[in-house]
């Protein structure tokens, strides 16, 4: 990736619904080479896809909640269970296999704890689990689906900056 891929990629994490044409000015190319990158930087899989980001108080869905689970089970069989019935549940949005003491880290969003209780009992009953400890956000302080980039490219310059 040169340093106008890294623009194209800042922009594109900023706001995907940019048309080519916006995207190519704001780089400085024509249009047909912009899309080109885009659809190179696509099939590459850097981008992976575009989506729309959903306020969650809109859909009904402000509370978050992130759930440490200990498995029981740590057989081959007894992990791809849960790891099946956790990817299966539509409230939960991230779900992390671990290191330590906590085997997965989940990440859902539910209307209220009515909800989270269904969800808890719909995750126990797939698989032994030892322990669920969930936590309650009460607020949420900083959000971004953008991933950092290099920092040297994106400010383009051809070298590595030197620590301070």
């Amino acid at each position: 990736m040169d340093r106008t891929d890294i623009k194209i990629l800042t922009i594109l994490q900023e706001d995907a619904s940019l048309p080519v044409a916006e995207i190519a000015k704001r780089v400085n190319l024509s249009q047909t080479p912009c899309w080109r990158r885009i659809q190179k930087l696509e099939q590459a899989g850097v981008i992976e896809r575009r989506v729309a980001l959903l306020n969650p108080q809109a859909v009904g869905a402000a509370l978050t909640v992130f759930v440490e689970v200990q498995t029981d089970d740590h057989s081959a069989d007894g992990l791809a269970r849960f790891e099946a019935a956790a990817r299966a549940l539509p409230q939960v949005l991230e779900v992390y296999r671990m290191a330590g003491e906590v085997d997965y880290l989940l990440r859902a969003a539910i209307g209220s704890m009515a909800e989270y209780d269904t969800l808890y009992r719909e995750l126990i009953a797939v698989a032994p689990v030892k322990k669920v400890t969930s936590h309650f956000a009460i607020e949420k302080v900083k959000s971004s689906t953008a991933y950092p980039l290099p920092p040297e490219l994106a400010r383009g310059r051809g070298a590595p900056r030197e620590p301070a």
